[in-house]
This record gives structure tokens, C-alpha cells and sequence, in this order.
């Protein structure tokens, strides 16, 4: 399928039923955004819905990339609704609870359970701790690579104000105002982490690590205890190169070679566990973060 597509326009019945066909193609990304977003499975499909609707009503000839107008589309919708919900002071029942959408016979457990494995309730809990404009950046930015531009036409705001809510948002993620207490805790989880990498143990890992960690760098994403602890065994070697900081507040790993910053790992912490691992490696995205020693 694709990407000129979108340039026909979708006058009558037939042109409409090839954009449905198209627009099917990108639904389960849809959702995994609209979730990451808004927590609740239900209302990420009402958000993808949405967008189908605006879709359906617009001109898309001059779409160059129908999947990032779609994802900026429904980013824009999960906006209006984070921010409709706060201002009735609402909170969704099924809020933090990945699956809870498996139950609706009208919804397709496949696709609930991918939502539920590829986001994790750890993760969800510690989005929650943004606002609506710091939790669209963080999201769409950090998680699915939405360029700041993008981001920034969303919120109506400039590239830098986006980078600024996205750093903002990242630096809240991850414990930016921890107390000491938790740095103590975050620093005994970091060395528990480092030492099992260092010596290939696999069951030491597994101790450290959320069942549901999401471990996301360039080369892509890996989610689970288990695919997690075998790629970090194999970076025994760069696990010796490794040694603890405080990036953006939070207890994380710094690598340096030759004196230039090379990779950061950052983490979310639930309890006594790494519910996220950030790999950093752009030096753009090194530029930006605040990095003290431990």
C-alpha cells in the first residue's frame, strides 16, 4: 500500500473505501498512541474513531506521509481530551489498567493484548504524573519519533517550545524531584542493574527488572523482563564502560569515550524496579540532558 495513495482525492463511495482500507493499515499504531496517551482502552478507541471521522472529511490530496498526518491527528484529538477531562476534574475509571478494553466483545483481544504488552502499567502510571501538553510531547516525540515541528503544530506552539514540554516531561518521567531517599533506592536498583549486566546474570536482571519494562533505544524496542535481560547480558563489555549519574535528577548510567559522551541509559523507577531503560545515543537528544555525578 502506498504513500501516493493519498494523494487521490476520496469522492464518492469507491474513493472512500480505499481510504478505509488504507486508514485499517494504521489503526493498531493509531491505538498504541491514543493509549500511551490516554490510558483507557475505551477512550483510545473513541480517539481513533475520531480521526477516522476527520479523515474521512478531509482532502488528503496533498498528503505526502498519511501516517504522520494520522498521528498528529489523533495526538491532536487525545489533547482535547486530556484537557476536557481535566477541566471537568474527571478521572477515568479504567484508567491505568492496560487490558481493560479486552472485556468489550465489540474490540479485538489481539489487539488489546498487544496494547497491554507493548505499554505496561508502570509506564502509564508515570505518564500520568504530566500535563496534557508535556504528556503529547513525551509521547509523541520520545516514544514514536514524531519530529518537534510536528509536535509543536499540534500544540500550536514552536519546535522549541515542543522540545522544551518534551525535556520538561522527561525530566518528571524520571524522578527530576526525587527525594534523597528515593535517589538512595534508585542508586541500589542502578548498581543491581549494573552488576548483573556486568557479569551475564540473567536471574539478576530478572530481579531488577518491572515484568512489563520497555527498553527502547536507536535500534529499536524490546518489552518484557525476559528479551530485555538477554540484551542486556550481551552488553556485558559496555556494561564495564558504564558508571552511574544523575541525568535530569534521576539515577541513571553514563558512558563516555575519549572524554566526549557517547551513551546515556536513563530509567523509570516503580517501587524497587526499572519499569523503562532509555537508550541515548544522538547527540542532539545527549545535548539535552542535565548530567551531574552520582
Amino acid at each position: 500500500m502506498s504513500e501516493h495513495d493519498a494523494h487521490q482525492h476520496h469522492d464518492g463511495t469507491g474513493g472512500l473505501d480505499a481510504l478505509a482500507e488504507r486508514f485499517e493499515a494504521y489503526r493498531g499504531h493509531l491505538r498504541a498512541v491514543a493509549f500511551r496517551m490516554l490510558g483507557s482502552a475505551t477512550e483510545a478507541e473513541d480517539a481513533v474513531q475520531e480521526t477516522w471521522f476527520r479523515l474521512s472529511r478531509s482532502d488528503t490530496s496533498e498528503v505526502d506521509n498519511l501516517g504522520g498526518w494520522l498521528t498528529t491527528v489523533v495526538g491532536r484529538v487525545c489533547l482535547d481530551l486530556l484537557r476536557s477531562r481535566r477541566t471537568r476534574g474527571e478521572q477515568p475509571l479504567e484508567t491505568w489498567e492496560p487490558a481493560a478494553g479486552a472485556q468489550d466483545p465489540a474490540q479485538d483481544p489481539a489487539q488489546d493484548a498487544l496494547l497491554a504488552d507493548s505499554v505496561g502499567s508502570a509506564l502509564l502510571v508515570v505518564l500520568d504524573q504530566l500535563n496534557p501538553a508535556e504528556r503529547l510531547a513525551f509521547v509523541l516525540h520520545d516514544l514514536f519519533g514524531v519530529p518537534f515541528d510536528e509536535v509543536g503544530g499540534v500544540l500550536g506552539r514552536t519546535p522549541a517550545a515542543a522540545r522544551q514540554l518534551a525535556s520538561r516531561g522527561r525530566r518528571r518521567v524520571r524522578g527530576a524531584d526525587a527525594p534523597e531517599a528515593d535517589l538512595v533506592r534508585q542508586r541500589a536498583v542502578v548498581d543491581a542493574f549494573l552488576a548483573a549486566a556486568r557479569d551475564g546474570d540473567f536471574e539478576g536482571l530478572l530481579a531488577v527488572l518491572d515484568p512489563d519494562v520497555l527498553a527502547r533505544g536507536e535500534a529499536g524496542t524490546t518489552i518484557g523482563a525476559s528479551g530485555v535481560a538477554a540484551g542486556a547480558k550481551s552488553f556485558a563489555r559496555l556494561a564495564v564502560e558504564s558508571r552511574p549519574a544523575l541525568i535530569d535528577g534521576a539515577t541513571g548510567l553514563v558512558r563516555y569515550v575519549d572524554d566526549r559522551l557517547e551513551r546515556v541509559l536513563t530509567f523509570t523507577f516503580v517501587g524497587d524496579r526499572i519499569a523503562t531503560i532509555d537508550i541515548v545515543t544522538d547527540p542532539d537528544r545527549l545535548a539535552e540532558l542535565t548530567i551531574e555525578p552520582a
